[in-house]
């Protein structure tokens, strides 16, 4: 499908010169004399390299078109991550390289969705927020400002993430799976 290089937003599979590209960075510039033109970063899924590309707002590419399907994670071995389709119950594998930095915030039954390009798998998308537990934070010093600071937390899957100071060792909160920033105590 055929779309305007102004539409290009950050997560978009794209076709260009014959290969498939995630698009990790867009800037539309509206310069004062020319041609307004969007600076894309894109990283080759089947290569796995980088390319830093200028469209003009004029020109069109070629959006990739994958097929969607929402798994639950089932358990994971050295080498791939398991995933099972809640409708068919039928079972599929996903190399590590695909998952990359989003292993940690898998758990068991969560739902996320893989996009496929002719049958194969290209990518996950977990949900926009998930719940985890405080593991170890420092304690909250007295007299801090409440509004602007913030203390280190390491969490149950083992991510390190900014809470604010009246989360301790133990409550459970939820963090944006996008930026890896807390967003609410549960």
């Amino acid at each position: 499908m055929k779309i305007n290089a102004t539409e290009i937003r950050v997560g978009m599979i794209l076709e260009y010169k014959d290969d498939l590209w995630e698009v990790l960075k867009t800037n539309h510039v509206k310069p004062g004399k020319g041609g307004a033109f969007a600076q894309v970063e894109m990283k080759s899924l089947i290569k796995n390299t980088k390319l830093n590309e200028r469209f003009r707002s004029s020109e069109t590419v070629e959006k990739a078109s994958l097929e969607e399907i929402k798994y639950n994670f089932l358990y994971h071995d050295e080498n791939d991550f398991y995933f099972m389709n809640p409708n068919s119950f039928e079972q599929i594998n996903v190399s590590k390289d695909i998952v990359a930095d989003k292993a940690k915030m898998l758990t068991e039954n969560l739902e996320v969705t893989i996009s496929f390009h002719n049958d194969k798998p290209l990518s996950i998308l977990l949900p926009n927020q998930i719940t985890c537990i405080v593991e170890t934070t420092d304690v909250a010093l007295k007299g801090q400002t409440i509004s602007s600071s913030y203390k280190p937390a390491v969490l149950d899957n083992g991510l390190n993430i900014q809470v604010p100071p009246f989360i301790e060792s133990g409550d459970k909160i939820i963090i944006d799976t996008r930026s890896m920033e807390y967003v609410k105590k549960i």
